[in-house]
């Protein structure tokens, strides 16, 4: 085709056809030519360039529809459709393109382009067989750029087989650059129409209907955490995620440990995976959706290792745009397993353009500041609130009574929504997961967002107003009525680091990616009680014990909990390991201290199956509880469960920044027994670096401090306990809880005297208790005592990091490492 050719080859491009072949054609040919070698599979395909589609516009001949033409050609019609367009206005959007669609579907192709396309598909035949398979998807020339996304924008259809079904294919796409969400799109983006050209990439199905497919994305799409890779897939066909039909299954891989023999997955969770896209008939070139069976339905759709293999090529692809780039430039990645050969492969990939944007120096944080009545519940996009009257649209040929301001109900949206979706104070639909389009559009419109709640459009209909709140989690929730609520801005660009380290007590691991962000030297406090109570729910003895229980409701309710699980105790130890493992992760390579379970026995008989478990005691605060419990028969093999999990965290994750600490151990031997029985499950102090700390929570604690100093690498002072025990009260009491105070006299000198003892001894000593977040003059004193650090609720630790570093200037004292000062403030 000499100059103007109508068809390259995917091994013929790079990023630089860009403006020949779109943005996904020239990515996947970038990384058929860069990546394959590496071991990237990417089936093979050519693009039709942008040249076929000015020649189709230009040179085409109108078959029907003449009366459209008023103008002496194609392009000058579609410019005049436009010229008067109100882009607000639902109705002329749609009319407009809806005739500048009929008319490119009347216009029939050049000769010339037929025969390129047909001569191309024929020799994809030879390479993969007769009336082969092919995927035929739009590709503009403005899309996937490092800071705007077309997702979606253009069609795509799905096992085109032939030649007469490939051009008719070809033509739906061209006439897909004026749907109205693409005109609308590029109205809002300022893109002249006519700047913007589209090619088409051919490529060969690969047989995900028989298998999986999915997104995969090279950072958290909700904090913009650098250090995961996001994969999320469903069985058949892909485009039911991106669509949001379907709740999907979510995997998080810890990028740093990748490069080792670690499986670093934090994090699995099964979706519902309600039905599956396959193909119609085979060789008709159509689709359809059916249901999934009941175990696909409880199984994950990815082994552990094929988990893996798409992390470390989603880092390979993240590595090479990088460098292509010249700066940092994480991805978002769709894939698919073949289900004929069992092979993983990439299909496409393009800039992630929302979360890499954000600039971190400014802390943004959104707090109801009241409580309602929670209505529907569902994942949530991003971390703002919004507010506003109701509105369920249950079509997309209602969208022109949705008004600004409001909260946009409905079962799922698609790019045709995008109009509304960007004037919404909320969105709230049935289906879909974290990278479904209402998620991704939602994110780049800053729009609060809560996906998959099941019923919400239903249960919302009798309701007037509501408040969508994605500040809470990974959980987002929809509120009844118009809630207040703050948004705080931390300007963190200058904030200076103190020399007393500034940790954090953190127990939910869905916020701590957020929580991350927030300037600190670790964790100082990882409590195991919120990921066993939210994230597991079953007492470790329950599945201990699980073929022994009686056939009755709580062994009913377990085996829905665990399903999938042959052996009930696993599902303890994967659950922990990966509630552990990404908070871990968040604050690599940074401590974060674990504390083993330290719940009460009324606590313990709470979780389900626990009352056949745990005695009955009128004082379980001083009861059994902390380490006397890990060596006593009646709950050794559950402590067992929690030391495997912490032992996959450190030693198949590779997350060896996790010490562990034991709560309430009231004498020297009982410390001794504890890491004696840890041992037998594989966690040895000192070996791949592990440290055993100890809550110092009882007055025995700081008397024989030089003796529990012999035991532990480092000390964590609970100062609530350590009230009560010191004040001989009950703070939950209300005849004496007003005697409760951190700050008494005692109690300072009991701590005052233990971190003298301790750093006598050379071993490190902290504090998690509550004082220093409620009083700062608190923090002032344990300063002032020579800490070594300092964990605190995280909405206290800026302004007490400002009261500290006041404090350490009075003193004379300041960081001395200027490394881990950066290390800390990244």
């Amino acid at each position: 085709m000499g100059e103007r050719p109508y068809i390259l080859w995917f091994d013929e491009i790079t990023l630089s056809d860009i403006p020949l072949v779109g943005g996904k054609n020239a990515s996947l040919g970038e990384m058929r030519k860069e990546l394959k070698q590496l071991g990237v599979n990417i089936p093979n395909g050519f693009a039709i360039t942008v040249h076929a589609y000015h020649d189709f516009i230009d040179k085409g001949t109108v078959q029907e529809w003449q009366y459209l033409m008023k103008k002496p050609n194609v392009r000058e019609n579609i410019q005049d459709i436009l010229s008067d367009l109100d882009v607000e206005n639902m109705e002329d959007l749609s009319e407009k393109g809806s005739r500048i669609r009929r008319l490119i579907y009347s216009l029939e192709f050049p000769r010339e382009i037929i025969e390129e396309i047909v001569k191309a598909y024929r020799r994809l035949c030879k390479e993969y067989g007769e009336d082969t398979d092919v995927a035929v998807r739009s590709s503009a020339t403005a899309e996937d750029l490092p800071t705007a996304s077309f997702a979606g924008q253009q069609e795509t259809y799905l096992n085109i087989r032939g030649e007469y079904a490939l051009i008719q294919a070809c033509k739906r796409c061209f006439a897909s650059l004026f749907t109205n969400r693409a005109i609308s799109y590029r109205a809002h983006k300022g893109f002249d129409h006519f700047r913007v050209a589209l090619s088409i990439g051919v490529q060969k199905m690969v047989r995900s209907d028989k298998a999986c497919s999915g997104v995969m994305f090279t950072l958290d799409t909700e904090s913009g955490f650098p250090d995961v890779v996001y994969i999320t897939g469903s069985y058949g066909l892909g485009e039911n995620i991106v669509q949001g039909v379907i709740n999907p299954d979510e995997f998080y891989v810890f990028k740093p440990c990748l490069k080792g023999r670690y499986k670093p997955i934090i994090q699995k969770t099964l979706g519902s995976k309600e039905i599956k896209m396959v193909y119609a008939i085979e060789g008709e070139g159509s689709t359809k959706n059916i249901p999934t069976s009941a175990s696909e339905r409880v199984n994950f759709i990815l082994s552990d290792e094929e988990i893996i293999r798409l992390a470390q090529w989603g880092v390979l692809i993240e590595e090479h745009y990088t460098k292509k780039y010249g700066r940092y430039s994480p991805m978002d990645i769709e894939w698919a397993k073949d289900g004929i050969t069992q092979e993983l492969f990439i299909l496409q990939a393009r800039p992630e353009t929302v979360k890499s944007q954000t600039k971190r120096n400014v802390l943004e944080t959104y707090t109801l500041k009241q409580r309602g009545r929670p209505l529907v519940k569902g994942r949530s996009v991003g971390e703002k609130i919004g507010a506003g009257p109701i509105n369920v649209i249950s079509s997309v040929r209602e969208i022109d009574r949705f008004k600004k301001g409001e909260i946009l109900v409905t079962q799922m949206t698609d790019p045709d929504w995008e109009p509304i979706m960007k004037i919404a104070a909320g969105i709230v639909t049935d289906r879909g997961g974290r990278t479904c389009h209402a998620a991704i559009i939602s994110r780049e419109l800053g729009v609060p967002c809560i996906v998959g709640t099941g019923n919400g459009s239903e249960i919302l209909k009798g309701y007037s107003s509501a408040t969508v709140c994605c500040a809470e989690g990974e959980t987002g929730v929809v509120y009844e009525g118009i809630l207040e609520y703050e948004v705080k801005r931390f300007d963190m660009e200058h904030l200076q680091r103190p020399k007393t380290r500034i940790m954090m007590n953190v127990g939910d691991p869905d916020s701590a990616f957020h929580l991350s962000y927030i300037p600190n030297d670790g964790v100082g406090l990882a409590r195991l009680e919120f990921i066993i109570n939210n994230f597991i729910r079953i007492h470790p003895m329950a599945l201990v014990k699980f073929d022994s229980l009686p056939e009755d409701h709580v062994k009913k309710e377990i085996e829905q909990l665990t399903v999938g699980y042959k052996d009930k105790k696993l599902y303890f130890v994967d659950r922990l390991a990966q509630g552990v493992g990404k908070i871990a992760a968040a604050f690599y390579p940074k401590d974060v201290i674990v504390r083993m379970s330290d719940f009460k026995t009324n606590e313990y008989a709470n979780l389900i199956g626990g009352s056949r478990f745990e005695p009955v005691e009128d004082n379980p605060m001083i009861g059994f509880r902390g380490a006397c419990r890990y060596y006593d028969e009646d709950y050794q093999e559950g402590f067992g469960l929690e030391c495997l999990a912490m032992k996959k965290v450190r030693d198949e994750m590779g997350l060896t920044n996790v010490k562990l600490m034991i709560p309430f151990c009231r004498t020297v031997e009982e410390g001794r027994l504890v890491i004696a029985e840890m041992r037998k499950y594989g966690l040895i102090q000192g070996q791949n670096g592990l440290e055993i700390y100890m809550m110092c929570e009882i007055p025995s604690n700081v008397i024989l401090a030089e003796e529990f100093c012999e035991i532990f690498d480092g000390f964590s002072i609970g100062s609530n306990d350590l009230t009560q025990l010191v004040l001989g009260l009950d703070r939950d009491s209300e005849k004496v809880s007003h005697l409760f105070d951190e700050r008494d006299p005692a109690v300072k000198k009991m701590i005052q005297w233990v971190i003298e003892r301790v750093k006598q001894k050379g071993k490190k000593i902290g504090i998690c208790g509550q004082a220093p977040s409620d009083y700062p003059e608190f923090a002032e004193f344990l300063v002032r005592c020579g800490i070594d650090s300092i964990s605190l609720n995280p909405d206290t630790v800026l302004k007490t990091t400002e009261r500290i570093l006041e404090v350490e200037r009075e003193l004379g004292l300041r960081r001395e490492e200027p490394e881990r000062e950066a290390l800390a403030a990244s």
